[in-house]
């Protein structure tokens, strides 16, 4: 048979991996069942029937010349007609004939600098033929043992110069298809929220804290479902002409140089991607030493980046990949990994510098955000590297995760001693909430957003470690909550941070002059702690065991703020000292004097404590209503018991003057009370 009458090569192949996709799919689809309807069976039956009347060519051809040796009858010829054009006969003039052919297809695309598959599939057809036979001709040869000295010997050589001719136009093809068919990659169905709207102020440490974690991309936001992943890298039509390529070249065994071809420009696309993603290639120095707020622009940003590049971009990479060298294929896998390493590298190495960077509290927050998204993904990751050509890809993923975990408890432990070690040498003005606490607590509330991640990190902490229980934890409430062992580990590092806190209060408390002061202090930042906890989820990790005690604790304090403050005052409002001994009679100019103590008194109480804040609400108003209680209420008595002594004269403020100057207490703001009547 003439070369122009074979069948086109890619017409074979396409037909070949199409049956072999076919038949995989109805082994999947048998999959474990031992019984079957009647209709498949007969399907299958049908199959088995048409299957058992086919033969491979070489076996026809040696059942045709069996039935020859053993007298048969011969009229089909004998197997002359078989697709080889009958080799085993082909004399020298048909071995030119055959190769002048095939060189003059080759060679004329040498002088022509076109690329072939530009000028449409009729072309692309006739050499990729041309190319199969130049191969199928050196293999004919091939199995002949030629010695130099036999004439076929030179048509081998030539044969094979004209081979690597075509094999070196067909890289080039194999690759100009992949660029100039590479679909832009646009990542348009996410956004990305400007990072830098979200800089943290690291000079504020109650911003921190206060900060509102929400990430512009949500964990789900790109689905774990496959078909969603998919997305075309390159044209769909031309992927039939990449894998006939890949095909004749691995069939010629320049399977390396077909692997290095795809290789370089899906190495290169990778690199586009993530500039598209606006991911830099940074070392591990540049971003040591990178201003914070730059910094966790660019974290939010990999953390955003980082899920797309492995659940939309690897996913297709691997998938285009397997429909060009094959499904599970390891020259697939290899083309894969070799393509990709180099960039999921890249977003590790940032990974890696974040890790072993200083483990500074305000930078927690990004650290866990980094690690749940990486411990989020590794099922994509073992999956993508399940062999073992990308083992070195996984074991680093789980490398800086693992890292990146070390970097939490280390930075999660130096939180814990920036607190302990936290010193002021001036008292905080007005006794209200310390920054301290407001940071602590915004923080640990924050932190509870990555509950499952902390328990897990802090547990692997305490192994072969002792970990002593909280002041607010005894052996019985453990015992009462079950064995130590199910008290979370947040729990226990909370309620530890909590305490290491309260003490750091109780000293800075003692840099207040006033004791009522000192006492009022406590009371605001207890009752914010309290506070805090009961309204928020960190009510499930301190129990509602710690917020009654610590509102016992602050309830303490207001009833010392009071003994402190009004004592003395009150002690002014007793009839003891001012009746005249022997009578039942009351001195005026004693009661007198008591009153003028009282009202001088409450002036400078006024004067000081109007100054004091008191910043929650309704903690404000109880404590002037238990003043009112104790002292107006006293004032008012002691007035109206001894109103048969009082001259309107001696009484500077009625009890609702009293009442309505209360109003100014704890309000943060100094006033004195110079006009009687007035406020």
């Amino acid at each position: 048979m003439a070369v122009e009458e074979s069948e086109p090569v890619i017409g074979e192949l396409e037909r070949e991996e199409n049956l072999i996709a076919a038949v995989r799919h109805i082994v999947k689809a048998l999959g474990p069942n031992k019984t079957l309807t009647n209709d498949a069976k007969k399907i299958l039956a049908d199959l088995g029937t048409r299957l058992s009347s086919m033969s491979i060519p070489g076996e026809k051809e040696e059942g045709k010349r069996g039935q020859g040796r053993e007298g048969g009858d011969d009229h089909d010829g004998g197997g002359a007609d078989d697709d080889d054009h009958d080799d085993d006969d082909e004399g020298l003039s048909a071995i030119e004939e055959r190769f002048s052919v095939i060189h003059e297809k080759i060679m004329r695309w040498e002088e022509d600098q076109s690329m072939i598959w530009d000028l449409g599939t009729e072309e692309a057809s006739e050499y990729l033929n041309a190319a199969n036979e130049a191969r199928r001709l050196i293999e004919k040869l091939e199995s002949l043992h030629l010695k130099k000295e036999d004439q076929e010997y030179e048509f081998m050589q030539r044969a094979y110069s004209v081979l690597q001719t075509a094999m070196a136009r067909l890289e080039e093809e194999f690759s100009n298809l992949l660029v100039q068919n590479r679909q832009p990659f646009e990542p348009e169905y996410v956004s990305f929220r400007s990072c830098e709207e979200d800089a943290v102020d690291e000079n504020s440490i109650i911003s921190i804290g206060d900060e509102s974690i929400e990430e512009s991309l949500q964990r789900d936001s790109v689905s774990r479902a496959a078909e969603e992943h998919i997305i075309d890298l390159v044209h769909p039509a031309v992927i039939p002409d990449l894998r006939c390529i890949a095909n004749l070249l691995f069939a010629s065994n320049y399977c390396q140089e077909c692997s290095n071809a795809y290789i370089i420009v899906r190495r290169d696309a990778l690199d586009e991607c993530l500039f598209i993603l606006e991911m830099e290639r940074l070392s591990i120095e540049d971003v040591l030493k990178m201003e914070w707020g730059i910094l966790n622009s660019k974290i939010k940003r990999w953390i955003w980046a980082v899920k797309i590049f492995v659940r939309v971009y690897l996913a297709s990479e691997k998938w285009l990949s397997d429909q060009i060298f094959g499904e599970g294929e390891p020259v697939s896998l290899a083309c894969f990994v070799d393509a990709s390493k180099a960039s999921i590298l890249q977003l590790l190495n940032f990974g890696e510098a974040m890790s072993i960077g200083p483990h500074q509290p305000e930078k927690l927050f990004r650290v866990l955000d980094m690690y749940e998204v990486l411990q989020d993904l590794m099922p994509d990751i073992d999956a993508l590297y399940s062999d073992e050509v990308g083992s070195s890809v996984k074991i680093e993923c789980h490398e800086v995760l693992k890292r990146l975990g070390d970097c939490v408890r280390a930075t999660f432990f130096e939180f814990e001693n920036a607190i302990a070690t936290n010193v002021s040498s001036t008292p905080f003005v007005g006794g209200g909430i310390h920054p301290l606490t407001k940071y602590v607590m915004n923080y640990l509330r924050t932190l509870t957003d990555y509950s499952d991640i902390l328990n897990l990190l802090l547990k692997d902490q305490e192994k072969g470690e002792s970990i002593s229980l909280s002041p607010d934890m005894s052996p019985e409430d453990s015992r009462s909550q079950g064995s130590p062992c199910r008290v979370s580990s947040m729990a226990i590092h909370f309620q530890s941070i909590a305490s290491i806190l309260e003490s750091n209060l109780e000293e800075k408390s003692k840099l207040y002059k006033e004791v009522s002061l000192q006492h009022l202090f406590l009371m605001n930042n207890l009752h914010y702690m309290a506070e805090k906890v009961k309204g928020s989820e960190l009510r499930l990790i301190f129990e509602d065991e710690w917020i009654r005690k610590r509102n016992w604790k602050f309830q303490q304090h207001a009833m010392k703020y009071e003994r402190a403050s009004w004592s003395s005052i009150l002690f002014l409002l007793k009839d003891e000292g001012i009746v005249v001994p022997g009578t039942n009679s009351v001195s005026k100019s004693l009661l007198k004097e008591r009153l003028r103590s009282f009202y001088l008194g409450f002036e400078d109480v006024y004067r000081i404590q109007t100054a004091w804040l008191i910043p929650d609400f309704q903690l404000r108003e109880d404590l002037r209503i238990s003043i009112s209680l104790k002292v107006i209420q006293a004032y008012r008595t002691f007035v109206g018991r001894h109103n048969s002594y009082i001259s309107d004269k001696i009484i500077k403020y009625s009890a609702d003057d009293l009442e309505n100057y209360l109003l100014d207490f704890f309000e943060g703001s100094q006033k004195w009370l110079q006009n009687p009547h007035r406020r």
